[in-house]
């Protein structure tokens, strides 16, 4: 009996194999959540044929409300297509994206997170199993306080960084910086805000005492000799980075400054696709390299941008101030990655953030996100708070 049972088995599994390869892509749903003056958050639910779900994040591509019309765009291009039809839906959208810039690319990812979550569920298996298993026992996350910090003083930052480690994270980013204008020349006005910026850098450091780690984001505000200036003052902080201090061309510049600053160096969050890393990581411009899940091409480019990093002897930090539906896929990805660092969370937006999903997002001791053996992503969107903050 046992062997016939066997057999049966075997025979059984091809079948059912091959039934969900039937499975087609039959509509979304598009959840918009109001958050603050930096952004709102953009999920959607990918429906099939077969009653299976899967979310994903199309949030901050600077251009809210372009994104939902490229999600309707793209989504026509996958409706009645296989839930396995990924690598020909990445090719199908890239002249899209090329035309239509970040609002493109994100809408791209998100119907991509939807198609590995749904994958994880019709298999129930995690997602990650598909991106080579896990082998990173701890996703650890480091709290961004820079979208959250109201007012955007020394006293404002220190505050909200005592927050962020009275949560448990023991580890804290700000862009303390993002007041310089960018136009700005005057030699005068620019030292008066470079001055802002390490002394709110200066009061989160004592905030969060010596031993928790600290990162700082210039985002591009500054020119290569006044960042290498900057990071030289930076330097009694014992950052464990910093974070783009110029714009990424000319590469030269931030290699530079990656090669003189006395502290580690991290960027990438706005590069696309495979063919311009390489052309960053061979330029030698950080030591860390951040690929955005809804920026970089998705999750299966974000495990190719992280093979090349490997290549090249660097770590892998993805960026992503996003819902916890965009953390939860870059988690999954990030599980797999021998090269993983440590991953960004977006702390003290709203207060219910961790209702936003089901089960609620539950970050452990030093700010670490738990990954389950749930099928797919193991989440599901919570309608009920979603409607209640939903986008007027």
């Amino acid at each position: 009996m046992q062997r016939r049972s066997l057999l049966q088995g075997l025979a059984i599994a091809p079948l059912a194999a091959a039934a969900t390869t039937k499975i087609g892509i039959t509509g979304f749903d598009i959840f918009r959540v109001k958050v603050n003056r930096r952004g709102n958050w953009t999920m959607i639910r990918l429906r099939t044929s077969a009653g299976v779900t899967g979310v994903g994040d199309a949030s901050q591509s600077g251009e809210d409300n372009a994104t939902p019309r490229f999600l309707q765009q793209f989504f026509e291009l996958l409706k009645g297509r296989s839930i396995y039809d990924i690598e020909w839906f990445r090719g199908a959208v890239q002249p899209e994206i090329a035309r239509g810039g970040p609002p493109a690319a994100v809408a791209a990812s998100a119907l991509e997170q939807c198609l590995w979550d749904i994958r994880g569920k019709v298999h129930s298996v995690p997602t990650y199993e598909f991106f080579g298993g896990r082998i990173q026992p701890r996703i650890r996350n480091y709290a961004n306080i820079n979208r959250s910090t109201e007012p955007r003083t020394p006293e404002g930052f220190a505050a909200m960084a005592e927050k962020a480690m009275q949560a448990g994270f023991d580890a804290v980013k700000l862009a303390p910086f993002d007041e310089m204008p960018r136009d700005l020349s005057d030699r005068a006005r620019i030292e008066e805000f470079t001055k802002l910026g390490i002394a709110c850098a200066t009061a989160v450091r004592k905030a969060i005492g010596p031993k928790a780690d600290l990162l700082i984001d210039v985002h591009s505000h500054l020119d290569v000799e006044r960042g290498l200036d900057l990071a030289r003052r930076l330097e009694p902080l014992k950052l464990f980075w910093l974070e783009e201090v110029t714009p990424a061309t000319p590469i030269e510049n931030l290699a530079r400054i990656n090669r003189e600053a006395p502290m580690p160096t991290a960027g990438g969050e706005s590069i696309r696709g495979v063919k311009n890393f390489y052309s960053y990581i061979k330029a030698g411009a950080v030591d860390v390299v951040m690929p955005d899940v809804k920026v970089c091409g998705g999750m299966w480019e974000m495990k190719k941008i992280a093979a090349l990093a490997e290549g090249a002897g660097l770590l892998v930090s993805p960026h992503g101030p996003a819902s916890p539906v965009g953390n939860v896929a870059a988690a999954h990805v990030s599980a797999t990655l021998p090269n993983f660092h440590i991953l960004e969370f977006s702390f003290g937006e709203v207060p219910w953030r961790a209702e936003l999903i089901d089960p609620p997002e539950q970050l452990s001791a030093g700010g670490v996100l738990p990954l389950t053996e749930r099928p797919g992503f193991g989440i599901e969107i919570n309608e009920k708070t979603a409607r209640k903050y939903a986008v007027a």
